[in-house]
């Protein structure tokens, strides 16, 4: 049987949604099981036989991060390790979800899973010590970096450009950061590949969509996509603008882009393009 932590957020809804059309035995929590507290834990896992463990539930406000530190840890980074105590205890294998902002960004090339990481802020410095804390109490571990994450559920990037071009005759748009979109839903089965195999190559692995491309450049893409579609009724401009313009409370990896090679070579998983995922983005349901 497969837990599923964090089933009502933008990754775990696209997992839980997988699990239900394989028809896959499956349990799932998301906020109502505290992961901040092992006794909750405890309680909701002891009267299943769970061999699966999926964590997708992260604090994710990059910005707000900055201001709540104590919270940031303690749900990116003790929340790990008690799901981690849980999956020793019970046997259970473990798939645990991380980031790209647990690197700097200073690597001109893209980053493997080998690389140093070296987080800029609270956010990825919570992701990072989450890591570590898996890794210090399970020897045996699926970790999974993925980065610039969007879906059809929740707060994301693709939404608030959609917005963005409503509302506005201009959007001004970082131009000098890069990565990877990743859509949900490609993830999602990622996730549940590894589960298919039974796999024991355990490790750090990284995940997203194929192709490296700026903010500004994917927002146009959004752009240009929604146009075909007829989602907008008017023109806008896409103003690209340098990081050092453009402030945010915390500090972004200019280079966010991470090799898929490892978990394409290990589980022969499809990589797609991220103009694939767009696209059925926008193909899978109405957007107002």
């Amino acid at each position: 049987m497969i837990w599923l932590i964090g089933n009502k957020g933008m990754l775990g809804t696209e997992v839980e949604a997988i699990l239900k059309e394989k028809e896959w035995a499956f349990i799932a929590s998301d906020q109502e099981i505290d992961i901040t507290n092992l006794d909750e834990l405890q309680i909701f896992s002891a009267t299943h036989p769970i061999s699966w463990i999926i964590n997708c539930a992260a604090y994710t406000a990059v910005d707000k991060a900055e201001d709540e530190p104590d919270l940031a840890f303690k749900i990116n980074a003790n929340g790990p390790r008690n799901i981690a105590e849980i999956a020793k205890n019970k046997g259970a294998k473990l798939i645990h979800i991380s980031t790209d902002y647990v690197f700097d960004g200073t690597k001109a090339g893209p980053y493997l899973e080998t690389d140093t990481p070296n987080p800029l802020g609270v956010y990825g410095n919570s992701k990072y010590r989450g890591e570590l804390n898996i890794t210090e109490t399970l020897n045996e571990y699926f970790i999974i970096r993925t980065s610039w994450l969007y879906g059809q559920h929740g707060n994301n990037f693709v939404y608030t450009m959609l917005r963005l071009f409503k509302e506005r005759d201009e959007v001004r748009i970082i131009g000098d950061q890069f990565g990877s979109p990743t859509y949900a839903p490609d993830l999602a089965a990622a996730i549940l590949d590894v589960v298919r195999l039974n796999s024991d190559a355990y490790g750090i692995y990284h995940f997203t969509n194929a192709g490296k491309i700026s903010w500004h450049d994917f927002a146009c893409e959004i752009y240009h996509v929604a146009q075909k579609k007829k989602l907008l009724a008017k023109e806008v401009r896409i103003q690209k603008v340098a990081t050092v313009n453009y402030r945010t409370k915390a500090q972004r990896p200019k280079n966010s882009y991470l090799s898929k090679e490892k978990i394409r070579n290990a589980f022969n998983i499809i990589v797609r393009t991220w103009q694939e995922g767009l696209q059925d983005f926008f193909d899978s349901r109405t957007i107002s």
